[in-house]
């Protein structure tokens, strides 16, 4: 049996309406349109659904057990029809994000609470870029924003800039070199470094300047959170490379020094990438313009 859902919104309208003709007005069609669509779904099912010596008109028991099904599923279709809308109007849709930046959190969680404000038919998760790939998964469909240091010549995304930051050395104050203007890759040679725990390849340190030089520091150590990163270094338990907006509260602390990456320092970017169908998406474009401001404002802080 094939039922449509105007088979369904006919049955509804005459049990509700109780004849032919409101009904046929209430669904825009001639009575003898809804006459024929009648009689075309009695004969797929075999049965009278009407019982059509009543006045107002009554729907038989196989009626009934069409109607029951009318009303569990029009509602279903007027709210999916509603979030197209939604959708189609900008304001709900879906923001899955992953990061391929460990100390990103540090500066994302704020930017999307502000978006939460703005948006809160929007469904946001966060899901650690870490631990799979965060560009194909885009492609796939599986998440909808991938923040990226590293943007690649793939079809059909964009990679918006979002901001610069520069990876800085952090020490104990009472740190040999703390008395460098700079530091340098060879200076991590004898250095116990802490680090995320991510591959190598996946941190600026090793990426930007030791792999480059082929330096080895004397041993590094992998910790979860910045906070503990910090605790450890302010303990002379060893040294990291952190971004600017990580170490921004060490400034005014007496218990650490940071150091430029070489003389010149290093320079890195961030990057939203998204599908290039979503880019403009109002939600979207909000999203990336706090994700630029906010991270700033942390620089500065």
């Amino acid at each position: 049996m094939h039922i449509e859902f105007r088979h369904l919104r006919t049955i509804k309208a005459i049990h509700q309406e109780g004849g032919l003709a409101r009904a046929a007005e209430r669904l825009h069609i001639t009575q003898s349109a809804l006459s024929h669509q009648i009689k075309g779904l009695e004969e797929q099912a075999g049965m009278e659904l009407f019982v059509r010596r009543s006045k107002p008109m009554k729907l038989s028991s196989a009626g009934m057990r069409l109607l029951r099904l009318a009303d569990q599923v029009l509602p279903q279709l007027a709210a999916m029809e509603e979030e197209f809308r939604a959708l189609r109007s900008g304001k709900s849709g879906r923001l899955h994000i992953a990061i391929e930046c460990h100390a990103c959190f540090d500066w994302l969680l704020p930017v999307l609470e502000k978006f939460r404000v703005a948006w809160p038919d929007v469904d946001v998760d966060i899901r650690p870029g870490l631990q799979f790939e965060a560009l194909p998964a885009l492609m796939r469909e599986e998440v909808d924003l991938v923040i990226s240091s590293d943007p690649e010549p793939l079809p059909g995304v964009d990679f918006t800039p979002l901001f610069d930051y520069e990876p800085v050395f952090v020490a104990a104050a009472e740190h040999p070199l703390a008395a460098k203007p700079y530091v340098e890759a060879q200076d991590f040679a004898d250095e116990m470094l802490i680090t995320y725990p991510v591959e190598r390849g996946r941190l600026d340190v090793f990426s930007q300047l030791l792999h480059p030089a082929g330096v080895e520091p004397r041993a590094v150590r992998q910790v979860e959170l910045s906070a503990v990163i910090l605790l450890l270094v302010a303990s002379n338990r060893g040294v990291a490379v952190l971004p600017d907006w990580v170490v921004r509260e060490t400034r005014s602390n007496a218990s650490f020094i940071t150091r430029p990456l070489t003389e010149t320092g290093l320079t890195r970017r961030l990057f939203g990438a998204t599908r290039s169908d979503d880019t403009t998406k109002p939600f979207m474009a909000h999203v990336l313009r706090l994700a630029r401001s906010e991270p700033v404002k942390l620089q500065r802080a």
